[in-house]
């Protein structure tokens, strides 16, 4: 998956990256490369961010496809740094660097040996070990390049913390279930911490170091946007609280039990908060694309 992602990315996000970072230097034709940095990474941080955020409940099996567009997002982050630098985006040369810079593989000569080997073909035995198998390998494999855990980092996180970080994530899968709009602040923040952990690396392998005026990792702070997110993510929270309790002080049953009256209430308003949320979204995300963009 990561060599399909990074020769897909290349490939498509490559001649992208090239014109965004054309129309950057044109629009601020005396920024220095620390500050045409700078304005990559943020803009790079909302992407994420706005393209990788998906909703809960009825929707959770769009975790890969939400992961895939971050992971695509990030790609781009990688081949712009890349331009910045002086280097073709488009070259297959980056295609080793973005899989050495995500993670996937630890230097050059590995990724370059991945690429050329070609995806594993998938065995019979492989194949009958189960959809809900594979499905929880994607998300894990997925969640790794994507940052979502410390990992990454250097010196690499304890076997407790990192124990606790993939614990956490679990729990906000099965939470997000029952209230959509958990998912929100959570990986809001998390990309957003992702993001500058990747840049930092990029940087110091494209620029041999800082250039000068980056100003370092971003330190995530309540923007409104996060707070708007975990605004949104406290009342999908209260809505069902507050259902179960008012089914209970009502003693609403179903066939003479009160568990399926719960589970139809809870199910259904999961149902309904995640399309509505979703409906609002698709009505923004069009009137963002067509409104003409601007260079940040």
């Amino acid at each position: 998956m990561p060599e399909l992602l990074a020769v897909f990315g290349v490939r498509h996000r490559g001649p992208r990256a090239a014109r965004r970072v054309a129309a950057l230097r044109a629009a601020h034709p005396d920024a220095p490369p620390g500050e045409l940095v700078r304005r990559t990474v943020d803009h790079a941080r909302r992407v994420s961010q706005s393209e990788g955020a998906f909703v809960g409940g009825p929707f959770v099996w769009l975790i890969p496809f939400a992961f895939c567009t971050a992971l695509l997002a990030q790609g781009q982050l990688l081949l712009e740094l890349a331009a910045l630098a002086g280097k073709d985006p488009t070259a297959p040369a980056r295609t080793a660097e973005l899989l050495v810079l995500q993670g996937a593989h630890p230097d050059l000569a590995t990724a370059e040996r991945a690429l050329a080997a070609g995806p594993a073909r998938e065995t019979a035995g492989g194949r009958r070990s189960g959809r809900l198998r594979g499905f929880g390998s994607l998300l894990w494999r997925m969640a790794r390049l994507l940052g979502l855990t410390s990992e990454d980092t250097d010196p690499p996180p304890s076997r407790w913390r990192s124990a606790a970080e993939w614990v956490l994530l679990v729990l906000v899968i099965l939470l997000g279930t029952l209230a959509p709009l958990v998912w929100l602040p959570y990986m809001a923040v998390n990309y957003a911490w992702a993001t500058d952990r990747l840049a930092t690396r990029a940087v110091a392998f494209h620029f041999g170091g800082d250039p000068a005026g980056w100003p370092g990792p971003h330190r995530t702070r309540a923007a409104p946007g996060i707070a708007a997110a975990a605004g949104r993510a406290l009342l999908s929270l209260l809505l069902p609280a507050g259902a179960v309790a008012l089914l209970l002080l009502a003693d609403v049953r179903l066939a003479g039990s009160r568990w399926p009256a719960l589970a139809v209430v809870l199910i259904g308003l999961s149902v309904v908060v995640s399309a509505l949320w979703w409906t609002a979204r698709r009505r923004a995300s069009r009137r963002a694309n067509s409104t003409p963009s601007q260079a940040p």
